[in-house]
């Protein structure tokens, strides 16, 4: 609620500070004694266009401040207004909230909330969750498209079907986002496919294994040394089978020593062992020299084949940018991609399917909701066109329109566009409301909407403009009473030309324009109950204010409805 005004250096303002109330708040005087400035400060507190023709003259800088008290925190019913708070990063625990902006000659402007600097966006998002203006700013609260579905939706009271509906678009959205990965990656995967699959059969065919580089470089190594080796060999062999060769000296002294053994009574037997050990590792070593001179001599061409193979590896390994040893785990990993790529492929049939029964679930949620919606949609029509004959409209036509959206603009509130719509004679078409009337007539058409709507609206401060123009009597009557049935709830202000509207309200202020300082100063203050009667009694009677115009003003607190 709007509980405070303060004005400086504002057009014809000096300096005037309001305090304001809860209820149907009216605000008199006579034309071109400044109540629009009222309003031309109330919305530049809230976000508005600043310009240099705001500047009072004389005044380098000019600032306009408004004063709000938020309701206590309620988890049930989070309040819009905190929760713009806390995306600002201004949360506070403290109900007092001050919107202030201070602008100059130069049109340059700044935005405060709560001494704390923000963008004017911001002081904008803050600002229409406060107050809503009616007459004369369009595409403000209910002239504007955007925020019919949820007067609408609130109007209606399918809370329920609504959270439905959310949460069936979230998980089809997300089926979407998880189909939409998945194809990525098979499509990054197909598109290497056929290199992974000739990698894979090149590694294969070549079936390198772990620790074969070592094995063959050093096989290499002897190969590369054959000739010294096998006449290395050669002459092993020789000297090992000369005419008087190490195997027959041993043997000799085998036979020397076996003819004493008995007499040695067994200290001949370790010398024996020893012996026929060395007989038997010399035959060894004759039989390994045997096997290499042999193999060296059958295959000539192992050094070229070894070579081959090696280099062959290392090529491999370089073609790959890893080591030779890691050749077989890449070989692995090779087949298991393509593994992995054929198991993906068969699972996006899996997502496809999440996809569409998703897709299937919110249609069928998203179509009741737009069935609770049209059936809603009536009930609002009519409660409309209920409220507009009091009030001068009765030719008017109201119309809540439900247009189906394309797929791809489906969102978690449903598939329809809404749009309030009207006309102020039957048989003209219906337009958008900010285009349909303007001044009084458009004004009251958004009293009665408010009407209907007051449990449904979010912002507890509204302010009309206008209301009251071209009516008188009765129907001036009936729209202070649709005013006052609102003031129930919500905090109303009113610029009223009216006295029977004035008489309505709970609280009154007359706004008034002075001279002062060689000009003319605009100010505003809060009346008693005897300076009402005597505001009344001018707007009845005009400049001069006769008995009969008091007593007329009596009649009209009289008939007030308690």
């Amino acid at each position: 609620m709007l509980t405070g005004l303060s004005i400086r250096d504002f057009v014809l303002i000096d300096r005037l500070d309001l305090s304001l109330h809860k209820g149907l708040c009216v605000f008199t005087g006579e034309t071109g004694a400044g109540k629009s400035i009222l309003l031309g400060a109330i919305d530049l507190s809230l976000g508005g266009r600043a310009s240099p023709t705001l500047l009072r003259p004389g005044a380098k800088q000019g600032s306009v401040a408004a004063e709000f008290l938020l309701p206590p925190e309620d988890e049930n019913q989070p309040n819009p207004t905190r929760a713009l708070l806390a995306e600002a990063g201004l949360a506070s625990e403290s109900r007092q909230l001050i919107l202030r902006r201070v602008f100059s000659a130069d049109g340059k402007s700044r935005a405060f909330i709560n001494d704390t600097p923000v963008s004017v966006s911001t002081l904008q998002k803050l600002g229409a969750s406060l107050v809503e203006i009616q007459g004369q700013f369009e595409n403000r609260g209910l002239l504007n498209p955007a925020t019919h579905r949820e007067a609408l939706d609130s109007f209606g009271d399918y809370d329920a079907l609504q959270h439905k509906t959310a949460t069936a678009f979230n998980d089809w959205k997300q089926a979407e986002d998880e189909l939409a990965d998945a194809q990525r990656t098979s499509q990054a995967a197909a598109a290497q496919e056929e290199s992974l699959r000739q990698y894979a059969e090149e590694l294969s065919k070549l079936d390198p294994q772990q620790g074969e580089e070592k094995t063959l470089s050093e096989m290499r190594e002897w190969l590369r040394h054959g000739e010294q080796l096998a006449d290395a060999l050669q002459q092993a062999k020789a000297a090992l089978g000369a005419e008087k060769s190490v195997e027959d000296a041993i043997g000799l002294a085998r036979k020397s020593l076996e003819r004493q053994a008995e007499n040695a009574k067994g200290k001949f037997d370790p010398i024996l062992a020893s012996l026929a050990s060395a007989a038997l590792e010399i035959m060894e070593a004759e039989n390994a020299i045997a096997q290499l001179g042999d193999a060296m001599e059958a295959d000539p061409g192992r050094l070229d084949e070894a070579e081959e193979r090696l280099f062959a590896l290392r090529a491999a390994a370089r073609k790959h940018g890893v080591e030779v040893d890691a050749l077989p785990d890449l070989c692995d990993e090779f087949k298991a991609t393509l593994q992995a790529l054929d198991v993906a492929t068969e699972s996006l049939r899996k997502y496809e399917i999440r996809v569409a029964e998703s897709r299937d679930a919110y249609l069928r949620t998203a179509s009741d909701l737009r069935k609770a919606r049209s059936h809603a949609a009536k009930r609002l029509d009519k409660a409309i066109v209920k409220e507009l004959a009091p009030i001068k409209l009765e030719k008017a036509v109201f119309c809540t329109t439900l247009t189906p959206l394309e797929e791809a603009r489906f969102t978690g509130q449903g598939m329809d566009r809404i749009v309030f719509e009207g006309a102020m004679n039957p048989g003209t078409p219906l337009r958008p409301l900010a285009k349909v009337a303007s001044g009084g007539e458009l004004a009251r058409l958004m009293l009665a909407l408010k009407v209907v709507l007051s449990r449904a609206n979010p912002v507890p401060s509204l302010i009309f403009d206008e209301v009251d123009s071209g009516i008188g009597g009765a129907v001036a009557t009936a729209v202070g009473e649709r005013l006052a049935r609102l003031g129930d709830d919500l905090q109303i202000l009113v610029i009223t030309h009216s006295p029977q509207v004035a008489a309505i309200g709970a609280h009154h202020w007359r706004v008034h324009k002075s001279a002062a300082n060689g000009g003319n100063v605009t100010n505003a203050e809060e009346l008693s109950k005897k300076s009402r009667r005597e505001e009344i009694a001018r707007m009845l009677a005009g400049a001069e204010i006769t008995d009969e115009a008091r007593a007329a003003a009596d009649q009209l607190f009289r008939a007030k409805k308690p």
